[in-house]
């Protein structure tokens, strides 16, 4: 097969406009396959990541309606639960900042034996638990803010008001944490509940989410059943899901993302089919002579089905193999400015492997019709053609 290469190559190279037009077309799709089956698979691994043995509790009518805070204290002693935490959604603004800050009031405590994975030196632990506007910082929101340890700020929010009227609170940095395979970012903060509450004009003794780590991550199901049981036809009815379902269900409200990425990539080598089926088909009719004088000079249809079959190979192989070259180096480059965010973003095996396959049946697809034409033409009609 290797021997009949310089002929596909001088055939190709003789239109060198439409070859590098193709070329550059089905680089592209390559290019943008790898790096959205990239995004695809990081935000799959979002939702792997994240806690097992974790099951969240909410309100049942959505997110943002509020739970008792008695809810907390009566699920922290449920039967199968190993420790509960409570969380508040402050809002935070700092400075003239657009975006709110992920913060979080919850107690210290429980929420380090309920995400054991976050990482905290002792000093800080202890820092946290004594100062009432102790903060603990992402790694992440430290860096974004220029933030340290032992600096106060100011955090304004969209949402609670104090007792005096302000929408500021004073928060001292007592800790920068890290953590790797969590639900929890690198970007959120974390303050004493209790300074939170005591501070608050309206929305006193309330609970927006209820993080609840179970002994047995086997049973989670069935703990956030018996929870789900326990505030059935109350005032404030709850939905507990686990973490896992959680982050999914969260992702789903952008978008069945998988399903966009599947749609664009498909649209994407789509086009890529219909220019290098036009190339290959313009290239056989105009060679229509010089396969009449192949067949003359001994060359078998079936020869010249591979010859031409390989020609479609050649190309979309050239192109396909660079555009997944490029796609992976681009892909090390940004999984590294957003591995915060998107952890796990690269382009893997198994990527390449699907590549791998479809430049494959491409290169079949786009070379069947012209190849099969080829190898049926009869040289009379083929020297007849001018």
């Amino acid at each position: 097969m290797f021997r009949w290469l310089p002929i596909v190559w001088a055939n190709l190279k003789r239109r060198k406009l439409r070859l590098v037009f193709t070329f550059v077309s089905i680089l592209l799709a390559f290019l943008m396959f790898g790096m959205l089956d990239a995004l695809r698979t990081s935000l799959a691994g979002v939702v792997n990541v994240v806690g097992a043995d974790r099951v969240l509790v909410q309100s049942k009518i959505n997110m943002i309606m509020p739970l008792p805070r008695a809810y907390y204290e009566k699920i922290r002693v449920l039967e199968g639960v190993k420790a509960a935490a409570s969380f508040n959604w402050f809002g935070g603004m700092y400075k003239d900042a657009k975006r709110p800050m992920q913060m979080q009031a919850t107690d210290p405590a429980a929420f380090l034996r309920v995400y054991p994975e976050i990482k905290l030196k002792p000093e800080e632990i202890s820092a946290w638990e004594r100062n009432r506007q102790g903060m603990i910082i992402g790694k992440v929101l430290a860096d974004a803010n220029g933030w340290k340890i032992g600096d106060r700020v100011p955090i304004r929010s969209q949402i609670w008001r104090k007792l005096d009227g302000s929408d500021t609170w004073q928060f001292d940095i007592v800790g920068i944490y890290d953590v790797d395979g969590s639900g929890v970012n690198r970007a959120s903060a974390f303050f004493q509940y209790d300074y939170f509450n005591e501070s608050l004009q309206f929305g006193k003794d309330q609970a927006g989410m209820i993080a609840v780590r179970v002994v047995d991550p086997k049973q989670s199901d069935a703990v956030g059943a018996r929870i789900d049981k326990m505030f059935e036809n109350s005032a404030s009815e709850t939905k507990t899901a686990t973490e896992r379902q959680f982050v999914k269900r969260l992702l789903e409200q952008v978008g069945d993302i998988g399903s966009i990425l599947v749609s664009v990539t498909a649209a994407v080598f789509f086009t890529m089919l219909l220019v290098t089926a036009n190339t290959m088909a313009q290239s056989v009719r105009e060679r229509t002579n010089e396969i009449g004088v192949l067949k003359t000079l001994g060359f078998g249809g079936r020869t010249i089905l591979v010859l031409t079959l390989l020609e479609s190979l050649f190309l979309t192989f050239a192109g396909g193999l660079v555009g997944l070259a490029l796609a992976w180096l681009l892909a090390r480059g940004v999984g590294v400015a957003v591995k915060d965010y998107f952890p796990g973003f690269h382009i893997g095996t198994t990527t390449l492997m699907v590549g791998f396959a479809l430049m494959l049946v491409f290169g079949l697809v786009t070379g069947a019709w012209p190849a099969l034409t080829a190898m049926r033409l009869k040289i009379v009609d083929a020297l007849r053609r001018t």
